[in-house]
């Protein structure tokens, strides 16, 4: 059997294991019937030109832990960012960790998505917006949809700010040969609110992992949010991560993602614009080597006038990796005044790394200001040559010609203990100790 039928097979055993009523049924049902129909998405389709996923589907996944596993805090605190206090929603295998996550409900909602898709507390909220700005028809989507129960649920009303970070984290124990889990993630900000998230997935031994991940982020009037995805797991782990940003008018929203590990990983950023005045900006770091693979798929739909998009994307690729880039800018008759910029520079330290970038723009209005740009080189000879002039050894200046490289995209990061950490694992990646104060 391989894991499109397990999948199918264990839907009616997953819904006999969770609480659910008769509207999220039906949704789950149709979700899966459209997984059914396409099933995993393969290189024939352009979406995914670039990256296949036939060797890691060869994986026999379990698809739901047999049970419950803990984790000591001391074995994993150096994934958190321990150096500032943050709320923390964590778990194990896909099961909530009660003694490593630090909830809240006072004043903001920092909790579980089960609760909130069973409470009838929660239900105005659900109704509103679980699944309504996910492309439906996306296979992989539609798959989390289907068993979509478990996952961060993160509320800020109108007015508040969130006092510190809020991190989610997906630890895997490995405990299992190869392990499926399916996140599910909710984020709701509302008018004039304010909040910073960091999330991460981390593989705790060499076990083959594939996670498939979808949050839904929606920003109301002058909504301030700011995300930060650490990608940086073992080899043996692969991700797919769907992220879709709802935004409304004087809206911020940052997706800033850090890929520096894995196997695969494979970041869907999809932005929507309902509103005048929203500002998107989507930041990327990759640093790879080996035979690490990392795609980026970004669409920025403008729809509303007087809106600004920025995409900064910088790759560095060692050894056999391959990055791919993909990314569109849509705009819409409606939308004049646009401003939208992106940008895919990349650096290959290797004659047999790889770059595939595709950057885009559809354009429909007449008074707008959109470019993009796409650069492939080596570092630069002469400034290395410079530098050694000047006493600097050799490692060290490919290193710091590199971090100038990625510096546009360090700046962007509005939590200070969070850049020195990004910091130190670009550091790690190069080789290198930054002999300087940042």
């Amino acid at each position: 059997m391989d894991l499109k039928e397990k999948l199918i097979s264990s839907f009616m055993a997953f819904e006999e294991r969770v609480d659910v009523h008769t509207e999220l049924h039906d949704l789950r049902t149709a979700a899966l019937k459209n997984f059914e129909t396409k099933g995993f998405p393969t290189k024939k389709e352009e979406a995914w030109k670039y990256t296949s996923l036939n060797a890691i589907l060869k994986n026999d996944f379990t698809v739901f832990p047999k049970q419950e596993n803990a984790v000591q805090y001391s074995d994993v605190k150096k994934y958190f960012l321990h150096e500032v206090d943050t709320y923390k929603v964590v778990f194990i295998d896909g099961v909530f960790s009660s003694h490593l996550s630090a909830t809240t409900h006072e004043g903001i909602d920092v909790c579980l998505l089960s609760s909130a898709l069973t409470k009838p507390k929660y239900k105005t909220v659900i109704d509103a917006y679980f699944n309504q700005v996910v492309n439906k028809e996306e296979t992989l989507t539609s798959l989390n949809t289907a068993f979509a129960n478990e996952g961060a649920y993160i509320n800020i009303p109108k007015g508040k700010v969130a006092d510190k970070p809020i991190e989610i984290m997906y630890l895997s124990t490995g405990n299992e040969a190869a392990m499926l889990v399916q996140p599910r993630n909710l984020i709701v900000v509302g008018e004039n609110a304010q909040v910073q998230i960091i999330e991460r997935h981390q593989s705790l031994n060499e076990n083959a992992v594939l996670t498939n991940s979808v949050t839904e982020i929606f920003a109301q009037k002058r909504a301030f949010v700011d995300v930060y995805k650490i990608q940086n797991d073992n080899e043996a782990a692969n991700l797919v991560d769907n992220t879709y940003v709802s935004q409304q008018e004087e809206s911020s929203v940052a997706v800033n993602t850090f890929s520096f590990g894995g196997n695969m990983t494979r970041n869907n950023l999809n932005f929507y614009h309902f509103g005048e005045h929203i500002v998107s900006y989507l930041n990327g770091i990759t640093i790879i080597g080996d035979k690490q693979h990392v795609d980026h798929y970004t669409l920025v739909h403008h729809a509303t006038p007087n809106c600004e998009s920025h995409q900064d994307y910088k790759g560095i690729f060692n050894d056999k990796s391959t990055g791919v880039f993909n990314g569109k800018i849509f705009v819409e008759k409606e939308a004049q005044k646009t401003n939208a910029f992106q940008k895919s520079n990349n650096i290959l330290l290797s004659d047999k790394a790889t770059i595939n970038a595709k950057p885009q723009l559809e354009i429909f209005a007449d008074d707008v200001k959109c470019s993009h740009g796409c650069t492939i080189g080596q570092l630069d000879e002469t400034a290395l040559f410079y530098m050694q002039q000047r006493g600097i050894p050799v490692k060290e200046a490919k290193a710091l010609l590199m971090y100038a490289f990625s510096n546009a995209v360090i700046e962007s990061i509005k939590i200070p203990e969070l850049k020195q950490r990004i910091t130190k694992i670009i550091a790690n990646k190069l080789g290198v100790k930054m002999g300087f104060d940042l």
